[in-house]
C-alpha cells in the first residue's frame, strides 16, 4: 500500500462501521470503525496501512485522527446509547504521550458526545515500550469515563495476563478459529475459563467474525452479549437501523432456546436414569465389600460407564479404581487413598449429595487420563461415603445429547 498516495489523498480516507448487537435487546448497541480509502479501482480497508512497520508512526497518527474525527462527526447522528469502539495499538495510542488523542475527544465532548461511549479496543503484543506507563494511560482515560476492550484470544498467556492486569470492560473473542476442523475440546476450555474469568471481574463478552449461524448459537451459548460478523452484517459507510436484525435475532434465539432445553431435558433424564439404577443395585449389594460391588455395577452397566470408584466425604478414596480396558475391567489399587478434593465443585457435590441425598450427573469434561470428553455420575452410597462412576464417551456419543 502506498502511504504518500494515501497522505496525498486524505479526502480519500473514510470510516466504515460495523455493527454490534446484543443478546438481550437484540439490536445494534454498538459500532466498531475501520478505515477505508477510495483507490482508483476501489475502495480498500486501511489495515494493511496501519500494519506496516516501515509506514512512521506520525503519518499513521494523522490517517487515524482524522478516521477519529471523521468517524465521531457522523456517530452525532446516533442514538446517545450506541457505543463507538476505535481500535488502537499501543504505538498508535502512546504517540505524543496520548494527550493529542485524548484532546480530540475532548473536543467532542465539547460538543456533547459523552465519553463513556467510546470503546478503546486496545492491542499490544508487539509494543516494545514500557507496559506500566501504556496501561496508566488507560487508566487516565477510563477517568473520562472512556471503556476498555481486550481482543485476539490468539496469544493465551498474553491474553489472560493483560485480563488481569487491565480489568477491561470488554474481553473480544475471535471466531476465526471455529472454521478450523482441528478445533477441539481446548478451545472450548479455553473459552469457558474466558467466560468464568470475565464474569469474576464484570467483563462482558462480545464474539467477532460471525459468519455463520453454529458460531452465533456458539456465541450464545458461551455467555455472549455482544455479536458482530459478516453473518449479522458486514462493514458499511452508512448505519443501519438499530431494530434491523430483531425479528430474526428473536427468531434465531428462540430456535437456540428450543434445542438447549431439549439438551438439559436429555440430561435430567439420564440423571433420573442412573439415579434409579444405581439405587436398586446400590440397595440390593449393600452389605457387599467395595471392589465386589463395583464389579456387579461394572458388568450391569457395561456398556455405559468405564470407571467406578468410591470415595469419602473429604475426597479420599475408599476403593480401588475398577477401569475397562481392552473390552475388560482391570483393578487400579494404586488409587486407595488419593485425594481428590482439590478439584472443582467436588466439595460442593459432596454437600449436595448429602442434604437432597440424591446423585449427581456432572457436566462434560474432559478426563485428565483419557483426554476424552466425559460425564461423571456421583451417587450418595450412605451418609459417608460416595459412589463415582465416569460415563464412557461412546455412550455420550451414542446419546449425543448429552455432549
Amino acid at each position: 500500500m502506498d502511504a504518500l498516495e494515501i497522505l496525498s489523498n486524505l479526502n480519500d480516507v473514510f470510516p466504515y462501521f460495523q455493527p454490534i448487537f446484543s443478546a438481550d435487546e437484540q439490536r445494534v448497541i454498538a459500532y466498531e470503525v475501520l478505515g477505508r480509502y477510495k483507490s482508483a479501482e476501489n475502495v480498500i480497508s486501511l489495515g494493511p496501512f496501519f500494519c506496516d512497520e516501515q509506514i512512521p508512526e506520525e503519518y499513521k497518527f494523522e490517517v487515524d485522527l482524522l478516521l477519529v474525527r471523521k468517524a465521531l462527526e457522523k456517530a452525532e447522528e446516533l442514538d446517545e446509547d450506541v457505543s463507538i469502539f476505535l481500535n488502537r495499538n499501543a504505538e498508535l495510542l502512546m504517540y505524543g504521550h496520548g494527550e493529542p488523542f485524548l484532546q480530540e475527544l475532548l473536543e467532542f465532548e465539547s460538543r456533547g458526545f459523552k465519553l463513556s461511549r467510546i470503546v478503546l479496543e486496545i492491542s499490544d503484543h508487539n509494543y516494545s515500550g514500557d507496559l506500566d506507563q501504556f496501561d496508566n494511560l488507560l487508566q487516565y482515560y477510563r477517568t473520562y469515563g472512556i471503556k476498555i476492550a481486550i481482543a485476539n484470544l490468539g496469544s493465551e498467556n498474553h491474553f489472560f495476563e493483560r485480563i488481569g492486569e487491565l480489568e477491561p470492560d470488554i474481553l473480544k473473542i475471535n471466531l476465526e478459529a471455529l472454521k478450523s476442523t482441528s478445533i477441539g475440546t481446548n478451545f472450548n476450555d479455553v473459552l469457558f475459563s474466558v467466560s468464568v474469568l470475565a464474569r469474576k471481574i464484570g467483563a462482558t463478552l462480545l464474539f467477532e467474525n460471525i459468519e455463520m449461524s453454529y458460531q452465533l448459537q456458539f456465541a450464545w451459548k458461551n455467555g455472549g452479549r455482544y455479536y458482530q460478523g459478516y453473518y449479522l452484517h458486514p462493514p458499511a459507510a452508512e448505519f443501519i437501523s438499530r431494530d434491523f436484525l430483531k425479528p430474526r435475532l428473536k427468531e434465531k434465539f428462540h430456535d437456540f432456546i428450543v434445542y438447549e432445553k431439549r439438551k438439559l431435558e436429555a440430561v435430567y433424564t439420564t440423571a433420573e436414569y442412573f439415579q434409579a439404577k444405581v439405587q436398586e443395585i446400590v440397595m440390593k449389594n449393600r452389605k457387599s465389600g467395595y471392589e465386589e460391588l463395583l464389579h456387579v455395577l461394572g458388568k450391569e452397566m457395561d456398556h455405559i460407564v468405564f470407571r467406578l470408584y468410591i470415595c469419602d466425604e473429604d475426597g479420599f478414596q475408599k476403593s480401588a479404581n475398577l477401569f475397562k480396558e481392552n473390552g475388560g475391567w482391570s483393578i487400579q489399587a494404586e488409587y486407595i487413598n488419593k485425594n481428590w478434593s482439590w478439584r472443582p465443585y467436588f466439595l460442593e457435590n459432596i454437600i449436595k449429595m448429602r442434604n437432597e441425598r440424591k446423585g449427581i450427573l456432572s457436566d462434560l469434561y474432559s478426563d485428565i487420563e483419557t483426554g476424552e470428553p466425559i460425564r461423571t455420575f456421583s451417587f450418595p452410597i450412605n451418609g459417608s461415603e460416595y459412589l463415582f462412576i465416569d460415563i464412557s464417551y461412546q455412550y455420550l456419543f451414542e446419546h449425543d445429547q448429552l455432549l
